[in-house]
């Protein structure tokens, strides 16, 4: 009997982490284009300059410019970034570089 039990815990403590790690995996990223920057809102391009399109941006999401810590408003247009959002949309993070020159 207890044997039974620990097999079924064993079971779902694995259950939870491969729902865990789908839900990490389903976090999503796309590259593009910074055409403009403001507290809350960031509007993007794709990489080839198309597809115009914006994203909320928490107070409390982690914004990086050349790998340093950033805000969101530091961004500039023609800086190259990163979005990671979750599975409804939510950014989770934007990382931007900047071209030297």
């Amino acid at each position: 009997m207890f044997q039974k039990i620990a097999l079924g815990l064993v079971l779902a403590i694995g259950l939870i982490a491969l729902l865990q790690a789908t839900a990490v995996a389903a976090d999503k990223t796309h590259d593009g284009i910074v055409v403009s920057a403001a507290e809350g809102k960031l509007v993007m391009t794709d990489k080839d300059g198309k597809n115009e399109h914006s994203h909320t941006v928490a107070a409390t999401t982690k914004v990086t410019l050349d790998g340093k810590d950033a805000r969101l408003v530091d961004l500039k247009k023609g800086d190259a970034v990163k979005v990671t959002t979750d599975m409804e949309g939510k950014v989770l993070s934007v990382a931007a570089t900047r071209a030297k020159g």
